[in-house]
């Protein structure tokens, strides 16, 4: 998204609609129901948000990465899409986090953890905003951008690392498929090679 100068608003962060069919999302959420999704944890609350990752995991309530089962071959394609979305390698892609967002679920301010790098989203079900804020002597700089059925967004550089961002609970239920790369940190410390 840019303003009228054709400056984007949101360095790093670029979003694309329809990446994926009607079929495919219907097909994707069936998929995703399939799953063993569990409420989200973080340092003993409980989350309304239910989610489940592969190839790496976070436990937010010991504050560590660990393995987690690998990326199954029915979202291999979609991680081949995601990565030429953002101009990566499909490999570079190591986590896939699935969320169902039931009516009342969203997800507060953060910032993905270090030990991850690009951020790569699809949007499944019903439109979303994400919310974006960066801290100024004097409050916060805060930008929304829409996130609509079937698209995808890529967040890297000052949008991953300067700016937190959120979504608002949302009204009705909705899903999300979000791929991950390793930062250099995160290599170091889980003793990846590269």
């Amino acid at each position: 998204m840019t303003d009228l100068f054709g400056t984007s608003v949101l360095p790093g962060f670029s979003s694309e609609e329809g990446i994926i069919s009607a079929p495919e999302e219907n097909s994707l959420i069936t998929r995703i129901h399939e799953q063993h999704l569990s409420p989200f944890r973080f340092q003993g609350w409980e989350g309304k948000r239910l989610t489940t990752s592969f190839g790496w995991s976070y436990d937010f309530d010991k504050g560590e990465a660990g393995r987690a089962p690998p990326i199954p071959e029915w979202l291999l394609p979609l991680r081949g899409r995601a990565a030429a979305f953002a101009g990566l390698a499909e490999l570079d892609l190591v986590q896939a986090l699935l969320i169902r967002y039931d009516p009342g679920a969203g997800i507060g301010w953060h910032r993905d953890r270090p030990i991850f790098e690009h951020v790569i989203g699809i949007s499944l079900g019903v439109p979303a905003e994400m919310r974006f804020r960066k801290r100024l002597e004097t409050g916060f700089q805060r930008v929304s951008m829409p996130l609509p059925p079937r698209s995808i967004y890529h967040l890297e550089g000052e949008a991953r690392h300067l700016w937190e961002h959120g979504i608002a609970e949302m009204a009705q239920t909705r899903w999300s498929i979000t791929f991950r790369s390793l930062s250099q940190r995160g290599k170091r410390e889980l003793g990846v090679p590269g």
